[in-house]
């Protein structure tokens, strides 16, 4: 499971930012998963619980925001919704994608104290 590697990687950078910046506990994590990252949100919030424990984030409200998958077709020049990288166009049928969002995974705001 590779989002526990994640989520300890997410901790550090909390970490640094708290001691960069002087806050002492964080109250909740905004963390942007996109469609296409092959990240699971649950398997996220179950992790970030586990490795949250005990530090400045523990009793952290963790808040996931999805962003939809977007890719540009090379073969119709068009942007289309992606739900997976394995589908085709949905307006041609072709599969060269340029995948163009979806496959962020951010920290995007922290509540601190």
């Amino acid at each position: 499971m590779h989002e526990m590697a994640l989520c300890e990687s997410m901790i550090e950078i909390i970490e640094r930012e708290a001691r960069a910046q002087q806050f002492a506990r964080v109250r909740a994590v905004w963390v942007e998963i996109g469609a296409l990252s092959h990240v699971d949100a649950e398997a996220m919030r179950f992790c970030f619980s586990a490795v949250a424990h005990g530090g400045i984030a523990a009793d952290a409200r963790f808040e996931i925001v999805s962003l939809p998958g977007e890719a540009w077709c090379m073969s119709c020049s068009t942007t289309v919704p992606l739900a997976q990288r394995s589908e085709p166009c949905p307006h041609c049928g072709g599969y060269q994608l340029q995948v163009t969002a979806g496959d962020e995974l951010r920290v995007k705001e922290l509540e601190v104290d």
